[in-house]
């Protein structure tokens, strides 16, 4: 899917240091490094980061399966965290498993390799 950037990126991902890999009707895929400044106290990959980054992932696809030319918001989003992350990259995968008139339902996994470290639905809005 050809979007010009400015519909795909934010300053608050490009804070992060998110990079969308893929993008299609109503999925995205978003690749994030662990980065000095994304680690908690423990040296992990903050949850706030992984959630940070689910929220940027589902709001792409919410965006490619609606169309960049209108609106969606998050309404509400529930997370599991599944292992913690110590280097590298991960990478979240999210589909719009329902695009209705009023509200989209959104599915999301992180994961570093093959394994998984979150999984996530939302709900979001379209305005």
């Amino acid at each position: 899917m050809d979007v010009p950037r400015e519909y795909v990126e934010s300053a608050f991902s490009q804070l992060l240091g998110c990079r969308l890999q893929h993008l299609d009707s109503g999925v995205a895929e978003v690749a994030l490094a662990l980065e000095p400044q994304l680690r908690n106290r423990g040296q992990k990959l903050h949850g706030g980061a992984i959630f940070s980054l689910v929220d940027i992932a589902m709001g792409l696809a919410c965006s490619a399966s609606h169309g960049f030319d209108q609106q969606s918001v998050t309404i509400e989003c529930k997370i599991n965290y599944m292992r913690a992350v110590s280097d590298g990259e991960v990478l979240c995968t999210a589909r719009v498993l329902h695009a209705g008139r009023r509200t989209l339902v959104v599915d999301a996994d992180v994961v570093q390799g093959d394994k998984l470290v979150a999984k996530a639905q939302g709900t979001f809005a379209v305005l």
